[in-house]
């Protein structure tokens, strides 16, 4: 990954100057962040006050990421960056060599859980993510209160590099609570009563949620969707699927869902879409339409009352 980002290095001096402005263009404060959940974030606590941008572009899947020199030199210029350490290895390595103390890393913010906790069935994905993501789940920001517990965090240091405006990143931190602890009632009501508590899911990016919801994820491959499973994954699943009476198997909307088809079709399931939200592909949605569409989805596939 080093090797990649050589090159974008080599130009930072002709992109960036001295770097560390805290000010954009606009006179605002400039938010640099790694993918969507955390925009989505940046926006909503930093307001007017702020200028955010995104290292992933929208419908990219944001795993395996390469920067390029100008957005290593906004990294450099950035008067915040926020990012998920341990995430996007191309990003961490980019923070690391210009981050400095600007950097806000959100794993940081709130309690992670480990791999295994996220999917106990699947050695094969925990193992890969022991190994790729130091043995944690990035995809916290599908639990509605650790995503609030975020937005608290990164108000107070949005407050440090902006004094001016402190009070107004806490009071939006506070009203994004607010929906955001809203969001978690709809989730816990409608996901009470199912016939199924098994999600059988194509990647394994939805610990957190089965955590908060008390249900179980069986990924098919791991933390990574890039990742092609062994046969004899396939074969644990399916046999997973049939025990508990599967109907719907999940796949996600950024990566090919060959594998959940493959899966569907040895177990007589559907499929549907269940969106991990790590970047969005439709111009009008947000992070609580997809999570919204996500239960609807889950109430229909695991036939909840």
């Amino acid at each position: 990954m080093m090797r990649r980002l050589l090159p974008a290095l080599l130009l930072l001096p002709a992109l960036t100057g001295c770097g560390g402005d805290s000010a954009g263009a606009d006179g605002k404060l400039s938010v640099v962040t790694a993918f969507y959940p955390l925009q989505f974030v940046s926006e909503r606590v930093g307001g007017d006050a702020v200028t955010v941008s995104t290292l992933t572009k929208p419908g990219a899947e944001p795993h395996d990421v390469e920067l390029t020199a100008r957005q290593v030199g906004e990294v450099a210029d950035a008067g915040v960056i926020v990012y998920l350490g341990g995430f996007q290895p191309a990003v961490d390595d980019a923070v690391k060599q210009n981050g400095g103390d600007r950097a806000f890393d959100a794993t940081t913010a709130v309690e992670m859980i480990s791999a295994q906790e996220a999917d106990d069935h699947a050695e094969e994905g925990g193992a890969q993510a022991e190994e790729e993501h130091g043995g944690t789940d990035p995809h916290v920001w599908l639990d509605p209160t650790r995503l609030a517990g975020i937005a608290d965090k990164l108000a107070e240091r949005l407050g440090k590099a902006d004094p001016a405006h402190a009070a107004d990143f806490t009071a939006r931190a506070a009203a994004l609570r607010t929906e955001l602890t809203a969001l978690d009632g709809e989730f816990t009501t409608g996901l009470a009563g199912c016939a199924r508590r098994e999600l059988v899911t194509s990647h394994t990016a939805f610990g957190y949620l089965a955590n908060r919801y008390e249900l179980t994820q069986i990924g098919i491959t791991g933390i990574d969707p890039e990742t092609e499973p062994s046969p004899q994954r396939l074969a644990d699943v399916a046999a997973e699927a049939r025990e508990h009476g599967t109907t719907t198997i999940f796949f996600e909307t950024l990566v090919s869902p060959k594998v959940a088809e493959t899966i569907a079709k040895e177990v007589g399931a559907q499929t549907a879409v269940l969106d991990p939200i790590e970047g969005l592909t439709d111009d009008s949605a947000d992070y609580f339409s997809v999570m919204r569409a996500n239960l609807t989805a889950l109430k229909l596939g695991l036939e909840c009352s």
